[in-house]
């Protein structure tokens, strides 16, 4: 973000959800922050900044597994993570929208990694979806499931993928890439320098 021309604060609590004037100003939130709790006053800051217009893109945990008493939050984020049947496990990534500047000239692409298996606003726009089989939950072999997705709440742009469980997960370039060109799309300034983001990190 800072090579792109960002300036960057970061914050290992919510504290700064809190802070309406400072909330005002954030272009972009990226949230890495899986469960815990946020309080009432941190909600309604990071709600309404987003409705207001604050992009808010994230991954894995940090963004579909954090705050999982807070529906209002869920509904922002358009899904949740219920379960990663075999935890680690190799699986397949198909991309859905190769005319989307997020997705455009990427292949499919295998990981090794957690399959997030989630409940899914059906409002979102999919990018890029995985397959499961039924090798470690039989009732679910077949299913197609999200893995990339964006969407609007109030004024703001909303990025998740499931990818991302650790770090490694992005030595795969087209992960790796859908993550820089989604945080791009979230900031609301596709290809141009970014303002100022935030980016709680627990």
């Amino acid at each position: 973000m800072k090579e792109e021309g960002a300036q960057v604060d970061t914050s290992s609590t919510l504290t700064p959800y809190e802070d309406e004037h400072y909330m005002k100003g954030v272009d972009l939130i990226v949230q890495v922050f899986t469960m815990s709790r946020i309080s009432p006053a941190q909600e309604k800051g990071l709600l309404t900044a987003v409705k207001n217009g604050a992009g808010i893109a994230g991954w894995h945990g940090g963004l579909g597994d954090a705050f999982r008493e807070n529906t209002e939050y869920q509904f922002m984020v358009g899904g949740q993570w219920v379960a990663h049947p075999g935890g680690i496990i190799d699986y397949r990534v198909s991309i859905r929208h190769k005319d989307d500047p997020i997705t455009h000239g990427l292949s499919d692409f295998a990981m090794h990694s957690e399959q997030y298996y989630m409940h899914v606003d059906p409002n979102v726009k999919v990018l890029a979806t995985t397959s499961f089989t039924g090798d470690h939950a039989e009732w679910i072999n077949g299913a197609t499931m999200p893995v990339v997705w964006k969407k609007t709440y109030g004024k703001g742009r909303v990025f998740y993928t499931s990818l991302g469980h650790v770090s490694a997960d992005f030595r795969v370039p087209q992960a790796l890439e859908i993550v820089k060109r989604d945080i791009r799309w979230s900031s609301g300034s596709k290809y141009e320098p970014f303002g100022q983001w935030v980016s709680p990190v627990y």
